[in-house]
């Protein structure tokens, strides 16, 4: 596995190492003696995955508040998403900053999201599969989100969708509130 910083604190792209053969390939997509060696939390006490049939489908932009922040490990299994999350911790370096890229099956890549950062992501194509590792349970009384077309977040979505379209944004994502009404009421922990 190869790491590699992003522009928000304490969070990393991971790129896989397949070791191909005439079978296919194998690669280890986690080790906590690898995460470890970057003082990032293993311990993932819970996992998802995300079906998307819809290219367009927009998850997000969520995270769970305070006692039950969580660190998240996500990759795609299958098709491909633009992924990215949001720094919220004021005593980030990156506060106020998102940084997204795409993950796909083909290339391999997943992103570690610290706790503290809001997570979302657009389905690219059709038949997507993303996979979560967290570090905490959920708690549905601890998710939050934020708005997905916040200009003060300022995510550059890649595709177009209708958002009144409950297959491609779910009506609790389409009615988050802004980062500048959050932002008066959340506590978020500090970076680790």
């Amino acid at each position: 596995m190869h790491f590699t910083k992003t522009p928000i604190e304490g969070a990393y792209l991971i790129e896989l190492d397949p070791r191909p053969d005439d079978r296919g390939y194998f690669a280890r997509t986690m080790c906590m003696n690898e995460l470890a060696e970057y003082g990032l939390n293993a311990n993932f006490v819970q996992q998802s995955i995300s079906w998307n049939p819809l290219a367009g489908t927009l998850r997000g932009m969520h995270f769970q508040a305070s006692p039950h922040l969580e660190d998240k490990l996500v990759r795609v299994t299958r098709g491909a998403c633009f992924d990215v999350f949001f720094d919220m911790r004021p005593d980030s370096p990156s506060y106020g900053e998102s940084h997204g890229q795409v993950l796909s099956a083909d290339n391999h890549l997943s992103f570690y999201i610290p706790k503290g950062c809001a997570h979302g992501y657009q389905i690219l194509e059709p038949d997507t599969e993303v996979f979560y590792q967290m570090t905490e349970e959920y708690q549905p009384g601890g998710a939050r989100g934020i708005a997905w077309d916040d200009p003060d977040v300022g995510i550059d979505w890649p595709m177009t969708f209708d958002p009144e379209d409950r297959r491609q944004l779910s009506e609790a994502d389409a009615n988050q509130p802004s980062w500048a009404e959050l932002r008066q009421t959340l506590v978020i922990s500090s970076v680790p």
